[in-house]
């Protein structure tokens, strides 16, 4: 199993959007394709829409993410959270390490896309 990642560039934001389950056997080679989004001041809005799960392997992902974030100085914002992956996220705390989108065109006409 993989998780599909599939990017395109909307004014000054990459949104990279997801597509399966994030796991221990495809959290690795997620966070080897979605670092290279993160650079210095960018924004990068991750759609989640199609993912249905994610486990702790998975969330270690997006930690690392929000970290390499952080140190770029880069804005990372969540969108289409399911209600499980959302549950999970709040259950561990890390809702609070992102900005959550409840919608994606609104987001990316907020950010000036």
């Amino acid at each position: 199993m993989t998780v599909k990642v599939g990017s395109r560039t909307v004014g000054d934001t990459t949104v990279v959007t997801l597509d399966g389950e994030i796991n221990s056997t495809t959290s690795g080679g997620l966070q080897a394709q979605l670092l290279p989004y993160v650079r210095d001041h960018s924004q990068v809005l991750i759609d989640l829409t199609g993912v249905s799960y994610v486990s702790s392997a998975g969330l270690r992902t997006l930690l690392i993410v929000h970290r390499h974030a952080q140190q770029a100085e880069a804005r990372i914002v969540l969108a289409g959270l399911s209600e499980e992956v959302r549950f999970v996220m709040s259950a561990t705390g890390f809702l609070d390490f992102f900005k959550i989108a409840e919608d994606l065109d609104a987001e990316l006409e907020r950010a000036g896309g």
